[in-house]
């Protein structure tokens, strides 16, 4: 039995961190949900620029929409929905089988909204609508300010993808947010099926602090944190405050583990995914940590429910100088500028190849 298998028997879907329209149109997305058991994706602006710069495959849309006058940033999130929801229809059976628990896709909200919570949410709603599609999540950066448009986007029926957590308060901060707005249904008498899931980033732990601990340390902390981060988890999930709106009918928001490939050359590079076994979670993966994980991948047991030696490693880091709480908020701090840039890069991307595919038409056009 292959190893991603295995994880999904213990309880745990694994997600695909990538999309293209290349590996939809050569059936490759469909192979990994036949053989390998991933369930979902997560899509990111720096998989579209990646996949918008080294081929082919949007060329024609490009040029079809660039003729029929459509500006850059809805022309991109033409393009995504497009392929998400190509998608999430190879998904739907999967969601349709676990009754929406699986089988879902995110698309991102302008990150440069972040700021701006009514924004934000009216963009959630608007991209949701436009899909048109039942497993869709809509991704909303976790950040003090996009907390206000999690609770609003929930309380008006759109699922979401909470991105850039990075610690155990982050992603509480980002449940509450959340319950209140499944609380907040229930007293407007709405249905209360609302999904969303929680994205705590492990691996840019190890990479802030690889050069600034001892040699032991390395590659360590972003388990700890994932670990306190599960403790918390199930910990909320066990609380009467949540026991008493799963009684009325509401879901549990899935945490969701997140930048999981290992950065480290030096490490195996399925540490994360491997170290991250845990039920009732997701682990979203790039393809080359998929194919490593179902090539020599094992699991070799579940997360400790109580998130087992997390505080004594976390202490070990104390003591070689890291305080993982400020750490946390300068890591989501980053996090938000590397989503606005990459989101400019991705425009911009866009718009050097709408001028490239334009070009011989003008030229042509030129001619006498």
């Amino acid at each position: 039995m292959k190893a991603t298998q295995q994880l999904h028997d213990l309880g745990q879907s694994l997600w695909l961190d990538n999309i293209t329209r290349g590996i939809l149109n050569d059936g490759t997305l469909q192979r990994y949900i036949s053989t390998l058991s991933v369930t979902g994706l997560t899509s990111n602006p720096t998989i579209f620029d990646h996949a918008i710069k080294n081929g082919d495959f949007y060329d024609d849309a490009i040029r079809r929409k660039t003729a029929e006058g459509k500006p850059g940033e809805t022309l991109f999130l033409e393009l995504a929905i497009e392929d998400l929801m190509r998608a999430a229809d190879l998904f739907r059976p999967i969601h349709d089988r676990t009754g929406g628990v699986d089988g879902w896709v995110s698309l991102e909200v302008s990150p440069l909204l972040a700021n701006d919570a009514a924004a934000t949410t009216g963009a959630a709603a608007e991209l949701h609508a436009r899909a048109q599609r039942p497993n869709l999540f809509i991704k909303i950066p976790g950040t003090p300010e996009g907390v206000a448009a999690i609770e609003e986007s929930i309380f008006g029926g759109v699922p979401i993808n909470v991105t850039l957590l990075f610690s155990a308060a982050q992603y509480i901060a980002a449940a509450e947010a959340y319950m209140r707005g499944i609380e907040r249904r229930i007293a407007a008498r709405l249905d209360l099926r609302i999904d969303s899931v929680a994205s705590l980033f492990v691996s840019r732990w190890d990479v802030a602090v690889q050069d600034a601990v001892p040699r032991a340390l390395r590659n360590r902390l972003g388990i700890a944190i994932a670990r306190r981060t599960y403790r918390e988890y199930r910990g909320l999930l066990a609380s009467p405050r949540w026991r008493t709106l799963a009684a009325a009918g509401a879901r549990p928001q899935r945490l969701l583990w997140a930048s999981t490939g290992t950065k480290d050359p030096a490490a195996s590079d399925t540490l994360y995914v491997e170290a991250l076994a845990a039920p009732d979670t997701i682990n979203t993966i790039p393809d080359k940590t998929l194919s490593a994980f179902a090539d020599h991948g094992r699991v070799n047991g579940v997360m400790p429910l109580d998130g087992g030696d997390a505080e004594a490693v976390l202490a070990e880091f104390t003591r070689a100088g890291v305080d993982d709480t400020t750490l946390a908020a300068q890591l989501q701090r980053e996090g938000t500028a590397s989503f606005d840039k990459s989101w400019k890069d991705l425009l911009d991307r866009v718009a050097a190849k709408r001028a490239m595919l334009v070009q011989p038409d003008r030229a042509t056009a030129s001619k006498p």
